[in-house]
């Protein structure tokens, strides 16, 4: 049995359910602020589940090179390793406001530190990738099949101990988010995203503070659910706001899993602002050429759970097409994954978005504009770094390629 805390309180417990599920249940007079997701309101009856975990607390399981790590790892001493089991393993350092613990034990997270100064500048003799995996594997709790681990930096803590409101000296949790890549699976991984992610901020959308080490070999991202005094912001992705798997982050589409669902969850004043910034992702994906734009890389970000929510900073965007040439979107839209025409995204904006077709084309025209700007600096990183060549000359042209054919922009 687990112990689930929202907010750093006690919220209720969660167990092995028939053979492959599992039931959770809310402590007794449990405050309404205490649920564990907008989606999972406080009430007596239990939630239970068949298969797996319910939504919310599937949402930062560690996938791919990350989950093996830690199956190898475990599962002798456990004799299984299931969901339930790798969340017992991972459950005390998340993203968001949830953690996990056993039944009789209080909440700490213990986090080691790790320079990111040492990341970003390789000061490691050996192989980084597998220091970095053996050691924060089990202080990990975030999802993608792309290896991840969260840190904890000593300098970014000391920034923290003296902000205001003051951080609690007991804090021990991560500051940080490293993304590494398999040279034999997606070569310059971080690099691909780091340009990608250069778009989105010149696109005006949310992103969070991130560094690309010198090698290439890491991308070092700050944590944006992460308060000045040490707290965490909720955040849900857009698989537990549908009530999907993980398995399941495939399904759906944008009109209806992504804007239709973000419209009932908003709550918020700033919802039409929102949706704009949400309609401009969703096309920056589609130009980009990033067939990875899932359920699980969307999500909304809350102070209260019963209150107001947003549309998180942007995350995990890469141009997925240098490794997949006959990628497709991850969603539909319109009913298909092709990638879409000009005409078709600016119909989705003026419907679902209710955008006008003159703020249509700027947001188009926009986008346009800031890949054209990362582009002239992918060619000097290409010049300094021709590890990168391959893959960065291959951006270049599905850039050119998705703007002309999604946005209608004349790349020459």
């Amino acid at each position: 049995m687990l112990k689930v805390w929202t907010d750093g309180a006690e919220s209720g417990l969660i167990d092995r359910f028939d053979e492959r599920g599992t039931s959770f249940v809310y402590l007794p007079a449990i405050a309404a602020e205490r649920a564990v997701s907008v989606t999972m309101p406080v009430r007596l009856p239990s939630w239970d589940i068949p298969y797996g975990l319910v939504p919310i607390f599937e949402m930062n399981l560690p996938e791919g090179v990350l989950r093996e790590r830690l199956r190898l790892a475990f599962a002798k001493a456990t004799g299984t390793f299931d969901e339930f089991d790798l969340l017992s393993v991972v459950g005390r350092s998340q993203l968001g406001r949830i953690r996990y613990t056993g039944e009789r034990e209080q909440l700490h997270e213990d986090v080691p530190f790790q320079s990111v100064d040492e990341i970003l500048q390789q000061r490691r003799d050996g192989d980084l990738f597998r220091y970095l995996i053996d050691k924060f594997a089990s202080f990990s709790g975030i999802s993608g099949v792309q290896p991840k681990i969260l840190v904890r930096d000593e300098q970014a803590s000391a920034a923290l101990s003296t902000a205001k409101p003051r951080l609690s000296q007991s804090y021990r949790g991560a500051t940080h988010i490293v993304k590494l890549w398999d040279a034999n699976e997606y070569p310059q991984l971080a690099a691909n995203e780091h340009f990608c992610l250069n778009v989105v901020g010149k696109c005006g959308l949310d992103v969070p503070r991130y560094q690309l080490a010198e090698d290439g070999m890491a991308l070092v991202i700050d944590r944006f659910d992460l308060r000045a005094d040490g707290t965490y912001h909720g955040l849900e992705d857009f698989c537990v706001l549908n009530a999907r798997r993980t398995d399941e982050k495939y399904s759906g589409s944008y009109e209806s899993s992504i804007m239709k669902r973000f419209q009932e969850f908003a709550n918020s004043p700033h919802i039409n602002q929102d949706m704009e910034k949400l309609f401009t992702l969703i096309a920056l994906n589609c130009a980009i050429r990033n067939g990875d734009a899932h359920l699980k890389n969307f999500a909304i970000i809350y102070d209260d759970v019963l209150g107001e929510a947003r549309l998180a900073p942007a995350y995990d965007l890469v141009t997925t097409s240098v490794y997949l040439p006959q990628d497709s979107m991850a969603l539909t839209l319109n009913g298909t994954t092709r990638w879409p025409g000009a005409k078709e995204l600016r119909r989705f904006g003026e419907t679902r978005m209710g955008g006008s077709p003159a703020r249509i084309g700027q947001i188009l025209e926009r986008i346009a504009d800031a890949m054209s700007e990362v582009r002239e600096q992918i060619r000097p990183y290409i010049k300094e770094h021709p590890e990168f060549k391959e893959i960065g000359e291959r951006m270049i042209v599905e850039w050119e390629k998705g703007a002309a054919h999604s946005l209608a922009a004349n790349t020459k």
